[in-house]
């Protein structure tokens, strides 16, 4: 009979953490989320796994395949800044994945290959590292006020400061120390206790928020609940019918308009504003909300024969936008096409009818 030497806190943290990547991803195949949600995500749980794996003092792995193993775990930043910029529906151009994805496999063969100059490969990976958790603190932050979906702004909240804590203290440790942590146990084990939490996290993200955060949406309208009209509450009927007021008045065209300001001015709770608007009208975004006000006005003004001098941007301007190219992204977007081809569309037809 053997004796086995009992297991450290550092790889039982390991090893559970690595065992709920596993059944999760598993749940993640099975299920019917979107892909732009379930690519990321997996690869985010793939590459954790691994990453916890490499950098472990006790959990051996052939060394024919770290060289693979280690190029999947160096992408777990990209794609966790991908799995929140997708869940967000902020998602990148596609020249810039492609780009990530390039220097990553550049950096990666540097390290492994490029003998004396391995350490730019390193520096390089978690230089891009930190940038992309940069930008996913500010994708998440700059648009939770815009946001109307309470547990996705939620989600904003709190995925930034997970991904913050455990990314950006152990990149920017690796950076200091030109490596893994592993002569550090302590640090190992709140490394390993920090990559557990997010795992978790994006299992609560998976399995406990609403479908709506997990299917494809078009023009950011929502589905109705199991294809049954919303049925609004007396105090949301009233709440509706003042907001319509406001819309009607045109208090959409408010320069720099947010929904605190429209709370205050139908002298309601913002979270009552924001479940209205979100629940009762089929909306995600309140910026989303507003365009659709906004557009439509636009679309009548440049079809107008009578207003066919009017400079775009006077009519931006006038509808609230704070600037040109802001006014033509939101018009493309809500209708496929710049206001100047949709006037002279406009105009063309209403001339040829004539």
């Amino acid at each position: 009979m053997t004796d086995t030497m009992p297991l450290d806190p550092d790889t039982i943290i390991r090893l559970m953490a690595v065992g709920a990547s596993t059944l999760l991803l598993l749940v993640l195949m099975a299920g019917r989320v979107r892909l732009g949600l379930k690519v990321p995500l997996a690869g985010m749980l793939v590459g954790g796994a691994l990453y916890l794996i490499l950098s472990s003092t006790t959990l051996v792995v052939p060394r024919t395949i770290i060289p693979a193993l280690d190029y999947l775990s160096l992408l777990t930043p990209f794609w966790t800044w991908l799995f929140a910029r997708s869940l967000i529906e902020r998602m990148p151009p596609p020249r810039l994945l492609a780009a990530f994805i390039v220097f990553y496999t550049v950096c990666w063969a540097i390290a492994h290959w490029a003998g004396a100059y391995w350490l730019i490969g390193f520096y390089g990976v978690h230089i891009a590292s930190l940038l992309l958790i940069a930008d996913l603190f500010y994708s998440a932050w700059s648009g939770r006020d815009d946001d109307l979906i309470e547990k996705r702004r939620l989600i904003r909240l709190w995925l930034p400061v997970l991904v913050g804590l455990q990314a950006c203290g152990i990149l920017t440790f690796e950076l200091y120390m030109g490596g893994f942590s592993s002569d550090f146990p302590i640090l190992q084990i709140a490394n390993g206790v920090q990559i557990f939490a997010l795992v978790l996290f994006g299992g609560l993200a998976l399995l406990q928020t609403d479908p709506e955060l997990l299917v494809e949406i078009e023009n950011g309208d929502l589905p109705a609940p199991m294809g049954k009209a919303v049925v609004l509450s007396p105090s949301e009927q009233v709440l509706r019918g003042h907001l319509e007021d406001a819309m009607a008045a045109k208090f959409y065209r408010t320069p720099g308009l947010t929904i605190a300001a429209l709370a205050d001015h139908l002298e309601t709770p913002e979270h009552r504003l924001r479940a209205l608007i979100n629940r009762g009208l089929g909306q995600r975004n309140f910026s989303t909300y507003l365009n659709r006000h906004r557009i439509a006005e636009a679309k009548e003004i440049l079809a107008d024969r009578a207003q066919v001098d009017l400079p775009v941007l006077t009519i931006a301007m006038d509808l609230g936008y704070n600037s040109l190219p802001t006014f033509n992204r939101a018009f493309r977007s809500e209708t496929g096409t710049t206001p100047t081809e949709f006037r002279r569309a406009a105009i063309g037809e209403a001339t040829s009818q004539n």
